[in-house]
């Protein structure tokens, strides 16, 4: 009884979410400010970088120092990875280990390195997006004001997704996204705690970005069409190609991680030098493929040629797989999105040439392939359609939005094709290592939803066989807590409520998941 009223105190309905909406308030602030600050960074960087390239190509002796330029960035980035290996790559997998308790996160360092990492990929050209950094950056504000604030590992670990979310909401003006991220891709679960969190960090976060960059959507599409119930097909089509494509995304990804890694083992440097030299060769002979796409965006619906738009494609897609593979602090989240969208301009393209469709619905085409794409990489699908919804400012394309996700998040499940950030935080952790070395006389509790036809729905508490020193110590069934005993009867919608120690934290994650999901 005495564990139940301790929980109670620090999670009860009653008198815990008034204190944990006004910690995410503050952090969703917070979040905003350091967000804005790295948008309008990189967004410095990469029009310094056009301008420096542009003066190359018309000065062509400045060439070398421009290539010794770009190889001293290298080396700097390098050493920030290796002084802090928690701000390679996006920042979303870290992220969730941390949730997870497979990693522990230095959140100054990794704020400050990932700034300051990111603006100078950025600056280099590489093709790198500014999402994911975002969502990290947002995480470690979190986690410094959670490490003051929070009562509980739970409540920090809320908190830091909270921060996420407002991360995602203000890079994307995109807070229901934000939300929906945290709830999909970050818990993997729904709970009233990390919904009021995550909202309120997200709106707040969005709220001072639009203060900042306006109310203007990301991308301003021509939407004002809508595609025929007749032509209906064209989407299942659409989904089913782009499920392809975001699979072979995956598996490529994978392999030039795995590449990247016996470069680094002979030697670490030149894996960071890598795409450095190749952003400074293609800044000075395609320079459109450079960063993570606006300036590509900006090409969609204009009309550009199906060859053109292939070989956009081509090389965007190789420069995203040597940029993001090399580990250099960057995103893979936006310039995925712009992928996805020149698939789309492809195959609206083909369908307008070749079956007479209607040219006004190129938009559409290249925003319904952007959440397809996004899907079958990630596999979030009602983060991908909430996402485009709000990028593109309209919510009257949700029905084929959410069609050609579902086939496209079938045709990549067929394929058995893993989803990205869960390749990446293996990745992350085979490169980084678990810090096993725990205070075991430390507890955390740890909280899961009981799926409809989950392994123990309709069993008792018994069977879930808990090991040696995990306890379940409360079941919260229709708002209010019990204290289950063997005998107690689990039924799903349940918010099962374990207690174990910090050591064990992951092991008993992994078995909870097993029995308490449905398969």
């Amino acid at each position: 009884m005495y564990l139940l009223n301790n929980y109670q105190r620090k999670i009860s309905v009653d008198g815990g979410r008034v204190p944990i909406i006004l910690k995410s308030l503050l952090i969703g602030i917070c979040v905003a400010v350091v967000v804005i600050a790295y948008r309008l960074a990189l967004s410095y960087a990469g029009k310094i970088t056009l301008k420096i390239y542009d003066f190359v190509n018309l000065n062509r002796g400045y060439i070398l120092p421009l290539f010794i330029g770009l190889a001293f960035l290298s080396w700097l980035v390098g050493r920030m990875v290796r002084k802090n290996p928690m701000i390679s790559g996006s920042g979303i997998p870290q992220v969730e280990g941390q949730i997870m308790g497979y990693l522990k996160n230095n959140w100054l360092s990794t704020l400050i390195l990932k700034f300051i990492g990111g603006t100078l990929a950025v600056f280099a050209g590489l093709s790198v997006g500014r999402e994911g950094p975002s969502i990290q950056l947002g995480a470690s504000v979190a986690e410094g004001i959670s490490n003051r604030t929070a009562k509980t590992r739970t409540e920090q670990k809320i908190l830091i997704a909270s921060g996420a979310s407002a991360g995602l909401a203000a890079a994307f003006h995109a807070p229901l996204a934000g939300v929906i991220f945290a709830l999909e891709e970050i818990f993997k679960y729904f709970s009233s705690a990390i919904l009021l969190a995550t909202i309120t960090a997200a709106v707040a976060g969005n709220f001072v970005s639009e203060i900042v960059f306006g109310l203007e959507p990301i991308f301003s599409f021509n939407l004002e069409h809508a595609i025929p119930h007749s032509q209906y097909w064209l989407i299942i089509v659409l989904g089913i190609f782009v499920g392809l494509a975001g699979a072979f995304y995956n598996f490529f990804l994978v392999k030039t991680l795995a590449v990247y890694r016996k470069i680094g083992e002979f030697n670490q440097h030149l894996k960071i030098l890598i795409p450095f030299m190749v952003a400074g060769i293609l800044g000075l002979t395609f320079p459109i493929v450079l960063g993570g796409g606006d300036h590509i965006v900006e090409l969609f619906g204009t009309g550009q040629t199906i060859k053109f738009l292939l070989l956009i494609l081509v090389v965007k897609f190789l420069f995203s797989m040597v940029s993001f593979g090399s580990g250099v602090p960057g995103g893979i989240f936006f310039p995925l999105l712009v992928l996805g969208g020149l698939v789309g301009g492809i195959f609206g393209q083909t369908v307008i040439l070749k079956l007479g469709v209607d040219p006004l619905l190129l938009g559409n085409f290249t925003v319904l392939a952007m959440a397809g794409f996004f899907t079958a990489i990630v596999r979030a699908p009602i983060t991908g359609i909430v996402l485009l919804t709000e990028m593109t400012g309209s919510f009257t394309h949700l029905l084929p939005l959410t069609a050609v996700s579902i086939v496209a998040f079938i045709t990549a499940d067929l394929l058995k094709s893993t989803p990205i950030y869960e390749s990446l935080l293996k990745n992350q952790l085979k490169n980084q290592g678990i810090d096993e070395e725990v205070d075991s006389s430390r507890k955390v509790t740890i909280e899961k939803v009981i799926h409809h036809g989950s392994w123990i729905e309709g069993r008792t508490f018994q069977e879930l066989n808990l090991p040696n020193g995990s306890l379940a110590i409360a079941l919260r069934r229709h708002g209010q807590d019990i204290t289950p005993s063997g005998s107690t009867i689990v039924q799903a919608s349940d918010l099962l409520v374990v207690l174990t120690g910090l050591n064990d934290e992951t092991k008993i994650r992994e078995l909870l998941a097993e029995k308490t999901e449905a398969p």
